[in-house]
């Protein structure tokens, strides 16, 4: 098993893209919890769809430690200022900063999401910037190959959390980064996917109506009942993530 795990998904492709880094996530000598399935949020649980829509439960791929499920709620997201940007684009803050913000509470209706102001206070933190190239090696060629440019990303590490009383959970934690420099109606859409992304859906749905569509549209979908179906899928399911490691 990696010690170290880090995923990039990205919208505007229907590649998954993967990477190692090294994150300090996991001591080697770590015991894992077992797989176990939390409690349904509350709003998950009274969740139904009337429409019998279906979901795309099949697509989402659970990682080495389960589904990515978040126990602790509400979810804590940073959304980066627009004083702390770097960008040049200073005009397009605002309306970033409020598109973010928009899909932050569009997405809190179904799971509990509380916007922080400190990046060392979340479980999710969401950047101003354009996610960089990473080239991937092509196994037919032996090259390094650039993909296209992408105009947002998501990342997951876990961790091991401590708690004032003792225990030790293994956690994760989001960087998401959304490029500024995309036009404005296409920002929201991308936050939404992103954020969807975020809170467990580790895949695509092959349907233009849903948000979490494998590839920007001209007409970008709200969050549909196919996309809370399948959070509700993921949610349902077993994980270590959440869990108290064994004791020794």
């Amino acid at each position: 098993m990696p010690r170290n795990l880090t995923i990039a998904l990205a919208i505007c492709t229907a590649i998954l893209i993967m990477a190692v880094d090294r994150l300090a996530a996991m001591p080697a000598e770590a015991k894992l919890p077992p797989l176990q399935a939390h409690p349904l949020p509350a709003t998950l649980a009274q969740w139904q769809d009337t429409t019998k829509s279906g979901d795309y439960f099949s697509e989402v791929k659970p990682t080495e430690m389960g589904y990515l499920v978040w126990s602790q709620l509400p979810v804590k997201v940073y959304v980066q200022k627009q004083e702390e940007s770097a960008a040049t684009n200073s005009e397009r803050s605002p309306k970033w900063i409020e598109a973010v913000l928009q899909a932050v509470q569009e997405w809190s209706v179904y799971l509990p999401l509380e916007v922080v102001n400190s990046p060392d206070r979340a479980d999710i933190k969401i950047w101003r910037s354009r996610p960089p190239l990473r080239a991937t090696l092509n196994p037919s060629t032996g090259r390094f190959e650039l993909p296209r440019v992408r105009s947002a990303e998501t990342l997951y590490e876990f961790y091991l959390r401590k708690f004032p009383n003792s225990a030790t959970v293994l956690s994760q934690r989001f960087n998401i980064q959304i490029s500024p420099n995309q036009a404005p109606d296409y920002i929201l859409p991308s936050a939404r996917h992103e954020l969807g992304h975020a809170l467990g859906i580790w895949g695509h749905s092959p349907l233009e109506t849903d948000s979490l569509y494998f590839a920007q549209v001209r007409h970008p979908a709200p969050i549909s009942s196919r996309d809370i179906n399948t959070l509700k899928r993921i949610y349902e399911q077993p994980t270590r993530i959440g869990w108290s490691l064994p004791e020794s």
